[in-house]
């Protein structure tokens, strides 16, 4: 099975399932984040529980494969590299 990043739309991957290098789950993509450009993400913000208050930044340069049809995002970083933030 093939899996790529490229051209997919960052702003539609919300419900996505975010996997580390290691194909530990991260949890599930909430929202892209915006920083330098209005127009294009920077980063997934990842919630890894249903009540979970924290959340984890995953940048796009950690984005490895994107799979649509099992809608998987695996990452080429650990999970405890991300940045938490509340």
């Amino acid at each position: 099975m093939a899996m790529t990043a490229v051209a997919y739309d960052l702003t539609r991957m919300s419900g996505y399932v975010v996997a580390d290098s290691r194909g530990r789950i991260v949890g599930k993509v909430e929202c892209p984040m915006y920083g330098t450009a209005p127009d294009a993400p920077d980063a997934l913000s990842v919630r890894s529980g249903f009540l979970a208050r924290r959340r984890r930044l995953v940048p796009v340069e950690a984005i490895e494969q994107i799979d649509g049809r099992s809608r998987v995002i695996g990452l080429s970083i650990e999970r405890e590299k991300l940045q938490a933030f509340l």
